[in-house]
């Protein structure tokens, strides 16, 4: 027999089992193993609105070359039946990337994600003075000089810089290099130079020279021409006229990139030196040179 708070003899005879201790008489109801963190549940009766939902999951992983890739069906990283499966989910993973990155390089190079298109000046630089780069060979060699009269200035020549667009313009007179006191007759040259540094002007530079075809009148008409092999495209402008009195007018446009160039000639002749006047393919090509050797000069 062993006395109360003593440790029992484990070699005595085996005791009566003890009554419980009152704190031990209602024990509180555990979870079951492995629901710890799970939400409580209704009782089996609770009404179709009241049961848990599940979370939303979208089918497919998303949209367009960013979703994730859907999953593998079963097998197809193995080495049964399933295996094409897999090699074809790789082939389209790989695709959808390729994909996006042609178009993340495209979105960037048009001024995607909030960037500005860069304006591409074809290495043409800003001069004060337009004057100074025209060459004016091809017309001193047609047999043309330029004017000198007393109380004008020639040439003549203006220039301005902004941040969206830089203009030059140039201005000079001439008359034929055998021209008699008897004789009235005159030329100007016209160019003007741009640099577009905010908005690019190939979407509109063909059209600003097709629009005179639609100028017409009973004593002048004009045609229209492509240029080859000048800058990025090129056009000229011819006057087709029955007045007497008159010369070649014609006008040349260039692009080259961001940058524009157009050079205008025009002459006016006496009726008795008619026959001496410049005809119109005379002067297209008198400013086609020119402008080869102008543009040449503008990106020194």
């Amino acid at each position: 027999m062993s006395i109360p708070g003593e440790t029992p003899n484990p070699y005595g005879p085996p005791q009566p089992p003890q009554p419980p201790l009152p704190s031990q008489q209602n024990p509180q109801p555990q979870p079951p193993s492995g629901s710890y963190g799970q939400p409580p549940q209704p009782p089996p009766h609770a009404p179709a609105y009241a049961q848990p939902t599940m979370p939303g999951v979208q089918v497919g992983g998303g949209y367009g070359a960013y979703a994730a890739p859907a999953p593998m069906p079963p097998g197809g990283g193995g080495n049964g039946g399933g295996g094409g499966g897999g090699k074809s989910w790789l082939w389209a993973l790989g695709g959808a990337v390729a994909a996006s990155a042609v178009w993340a390089g495209v979105v960037f190079a048009t001024g995607g994600f909030g960037g500005e298109p860069k304006a591409d000046l074809a290495g043409y630089g800003y001069t004060s003075d337009l004057c100074s780069s025209t060459d004016l060979k091809a017309i001193e060699d047609a047999g043309y000089e330029q004017k000198n009269s007393s109380g004008s200035t020639n040439p003549r020549h203006s220039s301005t810089r902004d941040p969206a667009l830089d203009s030059m313009t140039c201005q000079i007179d001439f008359e034929p290099s055998d021209a008699s006191s008897g004789d009235y007759s005159s030329a100007w040259l016209s160019t003007t130079a741009g640099l577009h540094r905010e908005s690019d002007p190939e979407p509109e530079f063909e059209a600003q020279y097709r629009q005179y075809e639609d100028q017409k009148t009973s004593s002048y008409t004009y045609r229209v021409s492509e240029v080859d092999g000048l800058g990025d495209e090129a056009y000229v402008v011819t006057q087709q006229s029955t007045s007497s009195g008159t010369g070649a007018y014609v006008i040349l446009g260039v692009r080259e990139g961001w940058t524009t160039y157009q050079s205008t000639w025009s002459e006016y002749v006496s009726s008795s030196s008619s026959d001496d006047a410049m005809s119109s393919s005379e002067a297209t090509e008198m400013l086609e040179k020119s402008a080869r050797a102008t543009l040449a000069k503008l990106k020194e």
